[in-house]
């Protein structure tokens, strides 16, 4: 799953989106067989229970290739739905480890880099969708600078150059782990004449 990619450049590394039971209708008669298992293969709810498992086994197989270890925290930042209307949010991830942030409390989730490096997630829940921007803080950053870049977020108030101020994306390191290409950063012209 981790190698799936749609038109749009989106390099899926897990989802429970869109789940079809006839896409895995073969590997359970497989997996039946297998281990010698005398289920009915056209045990419709058999059949969904063991693909809502066995996809969720790969969650857990994501979180391992991505046991990648960070210099610093990453933040999380959310456009987040609910009942009365969209706010933004912030949530740390202390650990600064990318496999944590393969969690959610939602109903359905995706997490995918996008066509510019950065990891990004989709979840759907009760409310309505939220969409969430995984960065790292850059090495240098203060606990002031940090914290100024949260209270922005929190307020709706940052924009995409305060983000990448302070931060970098993630595609990089999730790209090595998986072997796909996402475009070079831009080097901005200041380090580019040094």
């Amino acid at each position: 799953m981790s190698q799936a990619t749609r038109p749009n450049d989106r390099h899926i590394i897990w989802s429970n989106q869109n789940l079809d039971v006839d896409d895995w209708r073969e590997d359970y008669k497989e997996f039946l067989e297998a281990n010698e298992l005398d289920d009915d293969p056209n045990d419709e709810q058999a059949l969904y229970e063991w693909m809502e498992e066995t996809n969720y086994d790969y969650l857990s197989d994501e979180r391992v290739n991505l046991n990648v270890q960070l210099s610093q925290p990453i933040i999380v930042i959310g456009d987040i739905g609910r009942w009365n209307g969209r706010v933004m949010g912030y949530k740390d991830i202390p650990s600064g480890n990318i496999r944590d942030c393969l969690y959610a409390d939602t109903d359905y989730t995706e997490w995918y880099v996008d066509q510019y490096g950065d990891l990004r997630a989709d979840a759907t829940h009760h409310d309505g969708t939220n969409h969430y921007l995984y960065r790292v803080f850059k090495d240098g950053v203060s606990e002031t600078q940090m914290e100024n870049l949260r209270d922005k977020i929190y307020h709706g108030k940052a924009t995409r150059a305060d983000i990448t101020r302070l931060t970098r994306r993630l595609g990089d390191e999730i790209a090595a782990v998986y072997g796909f290409d996402i475009p070079k950063q831009r080097v901005s012209q200041e380090r580019s004449e040094r």
